[in-house]
């Protein structure tokens, strides 16, 4: 998540090669595309005799930091009818059920099994480079590739309830920095405290933020465009007057904006209330969201395959969150988001998923692919 952090545990570089070793043992075709060092997405392909239809499901490798867990991240205990562990919802839970879904395609062949592309996608929660390489791969020509055919439709495994994920919002992030003079703090006043002016930026961003839902007209899946500010920084010392500030923006952007023109409004509101100048940085995101287009049909088979084995109606529906679902859209392939868990227990203290969860998603997983050929 951007911190200066080295070790085993940090990264996807042993889960890439756990990843390698399944897909070898099982016999399929599969590639370790590296996208930055120790971050790879590792790709699988099931070929299914006679399929016109090619099949994306993908699952992220990484998950967020352990910090202020209550449980041991990382032993896998089942309690409940529970399984608890970091990651166990977000996405790991998703990633084991569609491991398991491929594995039972490519053992029993079924008969009108459309071709499958296994995606394990890396970095998914920071900064989404393994998705915008995998964008990049599918908007380019695939010819000769492991993603040839080019997949017809697109399966992102994230915590849905089982309910399908048609619409969601997507989210732009960057810096404001405030600039001061420093000086010793024993003579404020021949500084400028770069804090202070902070603060009064903080203030109008807060004013923005309220504004938002009378600038953006709602969206009605996934509602009303926000802003929010998730960290700030600033200051060396406590006797030094700050020459310095920054604060990090999250804004969501709903279906129908254009996440690469939210920051201007932001900068022209800021200097409409300010009496200095403030920067800002370059976005090291730029929202994609996800719209319900062409996916109809699609879902509307996997909502046969989600109630057949489930036993209860679910729903289409549009989320706050984003997903790897709109770059794989972006990237030519629409895409559609289901999976096992809560997105209430991701990125928890206690993390957990339901056992009986997991077994059905994957159970519509290789349902949805066995009759999609």
């Amino acid at each position: 998540m951007g911190r200066d952090l080295t070790g085993p545990e940090f990264f996807e570089t042993n889960l890439t090669v756990f990843l390698c070793d399944f897909f070898k043992n099982l016999g399929v075709e599969y590639e370790a595309i590296e996208v930055a060092p120790g971050r790879s997405n590792v790709l699988a392909r099931f070929t299914s005799e006679g399929a016109s239809t090619t099949v994306l499901m993908d699952a992220h490798q990484d998950t967020v930091p352990v910090d202020g867990m209550i449980i041991d991240p990382f032993d896998p205990v089942e309690k409940d009818s529970k399984l608890y562990g970091r990651g166990a919802c977000d996405v790991k839970g998703g990633m084991a059920a569609m491991l398991a879904a491929f594995t039972r395609l490519v053992e029993e062949k079924p008969a009108g099994a459309a071709n499958v592309v296994m995606s394990c996608s890396c970095d998914e929660e920071a900064t989404i480079m393994g998705v915008a390489a995998l964008r990049d791969l599918l908007s380019g020509d695939t010819t000769g590739t492991i993603l040839d055919p080019k997949p017809d439709i697109g399966l992102i495994s994230e915590p849905t309830d089982l309910d399908i994920v048609v619409a969601h919002r997507g989210a732009t992030r960057w810096k404001i920095i405030t600039r001061g003079r420093a000086c010793h703090s024993s003579k404020p006043s021949e500084g400028i405290n770069a804090i202070y002016r902070m603060a009064k930026v903080l203030e109008c961003l807060e004013e923005y933020a309220d504004k938002l839902k009378d600038i953006v007209p709602a969206h009605p899946m996934c509602g009303s465009a926000t802003l929010s500010v998730g960290v700030i920084e600033g200051g060396i010392s406590v006797n030094t007057v700050p020459d310095e500030c920054s604060v990090d923006i999250d804004r969501r952007v709903i279906p129908g904006e254009d996440g690469t023109k939210v920051i201007q409004p932001i900068a022209d509101f800021l200097k409409e209330r300010l009496d200095f100048e403030v920067e800002m940085s370059a976005p090291w995101i730029e929202g994609v969201s996800l719209d319900n287009q062409n996916t109809d049909a699609w879902s509307d088979k996997l909502m046969e395959h989600i109630e057949a084995v489930d036993g209860k109606p679910h729903e289409k529906m549009g989320v706050a969150y984003g997903t790897n679902a709109s770059r794989i859209s972006a990237g030519g392939v629409p895409s559609m988001v289901f999976g096992p868990g809560s997105i209430n227990q991701a990125h928890t203290k206690d993390e957990w998923i339901s056992i009986d969860e997991l077994e059905k998603a994957a159970e519509v997983y290789y349902r949805f692919c066995a009759s999609a050929g």
